[in-house]
């Protein structure tokens, strides 16, 4: 089967089995979750695979999508994917597709844009982060990381994960966990940057209890099971940046930048 965004449109698929899409029903309740900060919303997609988060996205108004990809051949989906989107739209959002290893393209110097060209100081930040790496790489606290260090999140902002319900990775100091949602083997969590007050707050007991309460429900199974489901790709080499940009419709050919 094809792979579709919710509202009916075709994508390519990654090739081969090197990359899986997030299942169709776990997309669509992050969008839903997320409905009423799309609009004009900037949103960069990391280990973004077949961009087909992006691409639900940019359809319901964001006003930027940056994605991130190791493989090369992963990432021209990505690419072929939002330019087919951006090109369907009245008002169609701009995009660019980077084809990159995710902690060095995020440990850019704050004085420096995408690939290392001046400008990332006047670049705003983004309201939106989703982060997919490979579920068992170890990825999803270093990725948090070098988003705070390199104030890649606008104030306000979220940063999600997508990560595998039976291995939640752990929060790292300076974040904290809004929200948790449980679908079958996939799970996403919504963190934001807490305050300098609530990340040096000593833990709370709860009489009885046996762990320190946090804001969010990490157990809410009443949402509908899916099947277990990334969308990445598998680590490659780091030998190109690859990037696109539209900023209008229809859309002609993707401008390259080496």
């Amino acid at each position: 089967m094809g792979l579709r965004l919710s509202g009916g449109r075709r994508l390519q698929s990654p090739p081969g089995a090197v990359a899986r899409p997030t299942p169709a029903r776990v997309r669509l309740a992050v969008m839903n979750i997320l409905s009423r900060r799309l609009a004009g919303a900037r949103w960069l997609d990391l280990c973004c695979g077949s961009g087909v988060m992006a691409c639900e996205a940019l359809q319901r108004g964001v006003e930027r999508v940056v994605a991130v990809e190791r493989d090369r051949r992963i990432a021209a989906v990505a690419e072929a994917n939002l330019a087919a989107v951006a090109a369907g739209l009245t008002d169609g959002g701009g995009f660019q597709v980077h084809q990159r290893e995710v902690l060095a393209w995020l440990g850019q110097s704050c004085s420096a844009g995408p690939g290392g060209k001046p400008g990332r100081a006047q670049t705003p930040g983004f309201d939106l982060i989703y982060a997919d790496p490979p579920y068992r790489a170890g990825l999803h606290g270093p990725i948090a990381t070098a988003v705070a260090a390199g104030g890649w999140l606008n104030p306000g902002g979220l940063l999600l994960w997508e990560c595998a319900s039976d291995g939640l990775p752990a929060i790292p100091p300076g974040w904290q966990q809004d929200d948790c949602r449980r679908y079958g083997g996939t799970t996403v969590l919504l963190l934001s940057r807490a305050s300098a007050a609530q990340d040096s707050a000593p833990a709370v007991l709860v009489p009885g209890g046996h762990e320190q309460p946090h804001k969010g429900d990490g157990n809410q199974t009443q949402h509908d099971a899916a099947k277990q489901g990334f969308d990445h790709g598998q680590q490659v080499r780091e030998d190109q940046v690859h990037n696109s940009s539209t900023s209008g419709v229809p859309l002609a050919t993707p401008r390259h930048q080496p």
